[in-house]
């Protein structure tokens, strides 16, 4: 079944030196399949065109996929209305506006924003940088060791002085699956928001905002095989309905004057500018796609293949598996011993195998777990199982040389 999949990602096949090259970085960005491919070319070919102000046949046709598109957001993760759809170049923009916009209009001196010990960069520094700005103060849900969080520790962090909870709902860096409606409940019972940094998990498992009830969530399309420079903010509507412009300038105004200007409500309110509309109906394409495969089969590649990749490592003497969480998800770190994880991942290259090396934008985890950096393994639909023996036989060999 899964070469079936294979064959609908033309990178997947990719050739270097006569050897296919395994690609095992999919945490940090997923191939595309052909149905995105041609969605784009054919939009560059015979469809470009500004969207919302036109007045000719191109116009439309280019404004009717662009809200299309975002009705088929809506519809994959559950939202209310697309109206609660913002496209934004990505996870980070999402996470900026978020706090820059709700941050700025309901966070002040003595509040608290709580994250996790797992979160990547673009969901630390910018709360950061508003903590120091109106004298908040950042909280941090410790890891077991296990990689799980301390969701005991979470409960004594909690206060009314909580304003916001911004966590991952799988760490990138070690593929912990962390409990989202646990954490969202927990959250709301003080009374703060929540942002959901669903970037990791989006191509991989059932996103349902209203199940979930949180008041924001970001995630990124190249995650989600779609293209570069797209990505979307969820919020509720009447929240976003209520917070200030992220940018100001063209498609979100209602009326200018040099005295003052008033502006549009949500999605259009934080659309400032020309908006990459090549990326929306890529991912648009991307997201229909997923949705023709549907979640599950993502989900049963994805689980064998871990569960093999797990499984063979840890019958490699010297070579240190990263977290034993409760539920891992498509993600394997590791470390062979006495060996820097760039000097691992340049030699695996050399055998064309294609991982990730470093702190993966997780500087915090890594000086938890005392490393400077993990080897990264991570899957996706159009890995085999041949992909884990070519990855499995690089590291013996390698740690051989080393």
């Amino acid at each position: 079944m899964s070469e079936s999949y294979e064959k609908d990602f033309p990178q997947a096949r990719l050739e270097r030196e006569g050897e296919r090259l395994v690609y095992l970085d999919n945490a940090a960005t997923t191939l595309k399949p052909r149905a995105v491919i041609d969605r784009i070319k054919a939009y560059y070919e015979s469809e470009v065109s500004n969207v919302h102000r036109g007045a000719h046949e191109l116009a439309d046709m280019g404004t009717s996929n662009y809200e299309s598109a975002r009705r088929n957001v809506a519809n994959f993760i559950n939202a209310k209305s697309p109206n609660e759809i913002v496209f934004t170049r990505g996870t980070t923009e999402g996470v900026n506006l978020v706090a820059n916009a709700f941050g700025r209009a309901n966070i002040g001196e003595g509040d608290e924003i709580i994250l996790t010990e797992l979160e990547h960069h673009s969901n630390i520094v910018p709360w950061q940088r508003l903590a120091e700005e109106v004298g908040a103060k950042i909280k941090v849900i410790p890891i077991l060791d296990s990689g799980d969080l301390d969701l005991a520790k979470y409960d004594e962090l909690l206060s009314p002085k909580t304003k916001m909870v911004s966590f991952l709902s799988i760490s990138n860096a070690l593929g912990v699956k962390n409990k989202v409606k646990q954490i969202i409940e927990k959250a709301k019972a003080v009374g703060a928001k929540t942002l959901v940094d669903a970037a990791q998990s989006v191509s991989t498992l059932k996103t349902d905002v209203q199940d979930w009830d949180c008041d924001f969530l970001v995630f990124s399309g190249h995650k989600l095989f779609g293209p570069n420079g797209i990505g979307v903010l969820y919020g509720k509507e009447q929240l976003l309905n209520e917070l200030p412009p992220y940018q100001g300038g063209g498609s979100m105004i209602d009326e200018v004057t040099f005295d003052k200007t008033t502006y549009l409500q949500t999605p259009q309110r934080y659309e400032a500018g020309t908006p990459n509309v090549a990326g929306v109906v890529g991912l648009d394409a991307a997201v229909s796609y997923l949705q023709s495969v549907g979640l599950d089969s993502v989900q049963s590649v994805e689980e064998k293949l871990v569960k093999a990749t797990v499984e063979g490592l840890r019958d490699i003497p010297g070579l240190r598996i990263f977290a034993d969480p409760e539920e891992r998800v498509n993600v394997v770190s590791f470390e062979i011993e006495g060996a820097h994880p760039s000097d691992v991942g340049h030699l695996l290259n050399q055998q064309k195998v294609a991982v990730r090396t470093g702190h993966h934008c997780c500087q915090p985890l890594m000086k938890r777990l005392g490393v400077p950096g993990t080897v990264r393994a991570s899957f996706s639909l159009y890995n085999t199982e041949e992909d884990v023996d070519r990855l499995l036989r690089a590291v013996k060999k390698t740690k051989e040389f080393l």
